[in-house]
C-alpha cells in the first residue's frame, strides 16, 4: 500500500507519530512526502534524515522551501527571517541531505497517481508533466546546478508556451509545480493570492478547476496549499493541512478507490512569513 504524506515543514516529532499511528513498514509499504519537507517547523534535519533513512521505501518530491533551502546553501538567495533550516546549514551530514533533495523529482507516478507539490499545469497531460519534471530534474543534478539555482527566481514568464526554452522553461516548470494555486482563462499563473478559493482573483480559478484540463481524470496528489483544506474526491488528494500554523499533518493510504486518512496533531509554531 500507498502512503501520500502532506506537508511535513520540518516537523519530525509530528512525522514520527504518524508514521507509528499509520502503522507504516518501510519493508511491507511506500511512501511519497508531497513537498515542503522543511522549513518552519523545529526540525528540518532530523525530517530530512528519517526520509533518506528510509532508503527504497520513501519518495518524495520537491517543494518551494525544499528548494529555497538548496539556495540558501548555495549563495542564490537571502535567508529569510522565517526560516528554520540552520540545522541542516551547520550539521556533518547535512551538506548529504542537501545532494539527496536534489535528486528528488518534482512529479513522480506512485500507484496511479501523480504526486506533485503544488499542482499540475492545466495545459499539460500527465505524460507532458512527468518529461517536464524530469527535464528540471536532470538540471538539478547535473553540472548547471549552480546556475540554474542562482537564476531559478522570478514571476515570468508566466504563460507556458511549447517553445519556451532554457532558464525560462526551467523557472516555469518549477513555478508550475511547486507555487501554483490559480490560473487566469488564459493560463497564466497568478503569484499572489494565498487564500482559499473563495479567494480567487477575478477571471481565476484554482488550477484543478480550470475548464478542459489535460490532467482531468488522472489521479492527483499534491500538498502547498493550507488555506485550501483538504480535498478527497476521485481523482484529487489535497493533503496540506497547515501542521506548521497548528492544524494537522495529514496523509491518506491509498489503494484502488480506496483511501483511509491519517491525522496527527501538531502544535502551531511562533513563526511568521
Amino acid at each position: 500500500m500507498l502512503l501520500l504524506i502532506g506537508d511535513i515543514q520540518g516537523c519530525d516529532d509530528a512525522l514520527q507519530r504518524l508514521l507509528s499511528k499509520a502503522g507504516f513498514s518501510p519493508s511491507r509499504h511506500q511512501l511519497v512526502a508531497l513537498g515542503d519537507m522543511v522549513n518552519r517547523g523545529p526540525s528540518s534535519l532530523a525530517v530530512l534524515r528519517r526520509l533518506r533513512g528510509l532508503e527504497g521505501a520513501a519518495q518524495c518530491v520537491l517543494g518551494n522551501h525544499d528548494l529555497h533551502l538548496l539556495a540558501v546553501a548555495h549563495g542564490a538567495r537571502a535567508p529569510h527571517r522565517s526560516d528554520t533550516f540552520a540545522d541542516v546549514l551547520r550539521s556533518p551530514d547535512g551538506q548529504a541531505c542537501m545532494d539527496w533533495l536534489r535528486r528528488q523529482p518534482l512529479a513522480l507516478l506512485a500507484g496511479g497517481w501523480l504526486c506533485v507539490h503544488a499542482g499540475v499545469h492545466p495545459a499539460w497531460d500527465r505524460d507532458q508533466a512527468l518529461a517536464r519534471a524530469t527535464e528540471v530534474s536532470a538540471v538539478l543534478s547535473g553540472p548547471d546546478f549552480h546556475t540554474f539555482i542562482t537564476r531559478l527566481y522570478g514571476n515570468h514568464p508566466s504563460v507556458w508556451d511549447e517553445k519556451l526554452a532554457g532558464l525560462d522553461r526551467w523557472r516555469f516548470i518549477v513555478n508550475a509545480f511547486t507555487r501554483m494555486r490559480f490560473c487566469l482563462a488564459d493560463g497564466r499563473l497568478d503569484f499572489d493570492t494565498k487564500e482559499g478559493t473563495h479567494a480567487a482573483p477575478p477571471g481565476a480559478r484554482a488550477w484543478f478547476d480550470m475548464p478542459a484540463r489535460a490532467c482531468a481524470h488522472i489521479p492527483i496528489a499534491f500538498g502547498h496549499w493550507s488555506t485550501l483544506g483538504a480535498i478527497d474526491r476521485p481523482d484529487l488528494l489535497a493533503l496540506d493541512t497547515g501542521c506548521v500554523w497548528g492544524g494537522p499533518l495529514s496523509a491518506a493510504w491509498v489503494d484502488g478507490e480506496r483511501r483511509d486518512w491519517v491525522q496527527v496533531p501538531c502544535p502551531a509554531h511562533a513563526l511568521t512569513g
